[in-house]
């Protein structure tokens, strides 16, 4: 049974999250749509955009791609059984939904329908494209795929997808309980990472994972994960539903509580809420995260905050390149674009969007565009270029043991490339 997982042209919406990662490689509630997808079936192709596909070859092999010369040789004229939106929400209850459309298909249900989200499409099943088809069309002619589809009948089951930022950290608030619910469930049949122990109740810890003397516990509210290899540094609050990922860090006297999903390999310190924080990401000094997203290889210097509550106490509105949108959260923090970076006693105002390598100091009043150091405070707004960034990226990499590759230094330009507009709108910047 082949699965197909498409990026549509709303993708480009979620930027900056999805300017450096494919669109099913977004954590949400511990969990990527990619993983979810992989346990249904060995056979699932990924359909990207262009920029990204060296990246999904070497990183994503769950993900495999057809080389759309191949013509109509070998299996590419194979049926595809499902085609999945990539801004699925990588949620327990979608992979429930997901499996039981699968079973329908075993069970001899052969006719193609759609599974709707709004104005986007969620979901295809049986599709009457064979898999040459759908490769051959790209990224770049799956909007005319999903025009012809619009005709076939509609399946009145939800697959919710997200399609903005400020989704993915609602998502996650609602989502991570059932999550790790879900989580353990697979970590008992030895699927998605080893088995972890109970250690009381509503705590559950990887046999290789190490937690310091006098960490406080708060389970109440939803279970604590602690994956294979995380440290959990002394005189530390850890308050449910979190999810502490393989290898990540938690410095002492932390305070990391109510919705927290951390990726493997991330530093932390300070407090953070109901935030998400993607891989190899550092916030290791005190200071405040909250109702936010992190992207990867972010730094952000002692003392740095954000706001995630208005001082009016409504609800917050973003501001994305389309316009204005209301987002109906009272608590809602910032989006940051990978490789971002913020100096000491940085302060971030509620519901700012910063893009991806930029680097900010003092107060973040407004948005940030991506490839700018931005000190507005101090009357400075330089662009960054692209060879800053390439540099940068090495020396973190090394620091991680982390081999830079082509695909890592192309990916720097071609983010450059694709955000140029934003620049563009402040006007002329200084270079550095």
């Amino acid at each position: 049974m082949s699965i197909v997982v498409f990026e549509d042209q709303q993708t480009e919406r979620l930027a900056p999250i999805t300017l450096a990662r494919l669109a099913a490689t977004m954590t949400c509630g511990s969990l990527r749509l990619v993983d979810l997808v992989s346990l249904l079936s060995p056979d699932v192709y990924g359909i990207s955009r262009p920029y990204l596909n060296a990246i999904q070859k070497m990183d994503y092999p769950q993900l495999k791609t057809l080389d759309a010369s191949s013509g109509g040789s070998g299996t590419s004229d194979q049926p595809v059984s499902l085609m999945l939106n990539a801004r699925i929400a990588p949620t327990a209850s979608n992979f429930h939904v997901l499996a039981k459309l699968i079973s329908s298909n075993i069970e001899g249900n052969n006719g193609s329908c759609v599974i709707m989200d709004g104005e986007s499409m969620a979901a295809i099943i049986n599709p009457p494209w064979s898999l040459h088809d759908l490769f051959a069309a790209g990224y770049l002619g799956m909007e005319s795929i999903l025009t012809k589809a619009c005709d076939l009948p509609k399946l009145d089951w939800a697959l919710p997808t997200i399609h903005l930022p400020h989704e993915l950290i609602a998502t996650n608030m609602s989502c991570i309980g059932e999550n790790l619910d879900f989580r353990l469930e697979l970590s008992e049949r030895g699927v998605m990472g080893g088995a972890f122990q109970q250690q009381k109740d509503g705590l559950f810890v990887a046999a290789s994972a190490t937690i310091g003397e006098y960490v406080l516990t708060d389970t109440s509210k939803g279970p604590i994960l602690i994956d294979a290899g995380a440290e959990i540094g002394p005189y530390t609050l850890l308050r449910g539903p979190i999810y502490i990922g393989p290898k990540a860090r938690i410095l002492e006297h932390s305070a990391i509580k109510d919705a927290v999903s951390l990726s493997h390999t991330t530093k932390i310190g300070g407090e953070v809420e109901a935030s998400v924080v993607e891989p190899y990401t550092n916030k290791q000094h005190h200071g405040f995260l909250g109702h936010s997203y992190l992207g990867s290889w972010i730094n952000l210097g002692a003392g740095t905050c954000n706001s995630d509550l208005k001082n009016t106490y409504g609800t917050v509105n973003m501001e994305y390149p389309f316009g204005k949108s209301q987002t109906n959260m009272q608590f809602l923090g910032c989006v940051m674009g990978d490789y971002s970076k913020t100096a000491i006693n940085t302060g971030i105002f509620t519901g700012k969007v910063i893009g991806v390598c930029s680097m900010m100091y003092g107060f973040v009043t407004s948005n940030v565009p991506s490839f700018v150091n931005y000190a507005r405070l101090f009357g400075q707004m330089a662009s960054l270029p692209p060879e800053v960034m390439v540099s940068t990226q090495q020396r973190m990499f090394a620091r991680r043991k982390v081999q830079q590759r082509g695909c890592d230094v192309q990916l720097i330009y071609d983010m450059h490339r694709l955000t140029q507009m934003e620049r563009d709108k402040h006007g002329e910047l200084v270079g550095v």
